[in-house]
């Protein structure tokens, strides 16, 4: 199994929007709000570097984002 996490930047007033978009993403997990120097958190599990590249494309295309962070998590093994 595969996870990362996905920082948004979204134009002002865009956050529930966003949200709701990206909850209809498959292989997003969770979905956070935040404050900060983000404004939403989104969760990634899948199976392989493949598939994660793919949930990428998808949601930085998504209108109203501004800007993203990918972080991938490192399997320790």
């Amino acid at each position: 199994m595969h996870k990362g996490f996905i920082l948004f930047n979204c134009d002002l007033g865009a956050e529930e929007y966003i949200l709701d978009e990206l909850k209809q993403v498959q292989n997003i997990s969770n979905v956070y709000l935040t404050f900060g120097a983000y404004d939403i958190i989104a969760e990634i599990q899948v199976e392989n570097q493949e598939e994660f590249t793919k949930v990428i494309a998808v949601v930085r295309k998504l209108s109203r984002v501004v800007s993203t962070m990918t972080l991938n998590v490192i399997d320790p093994e």
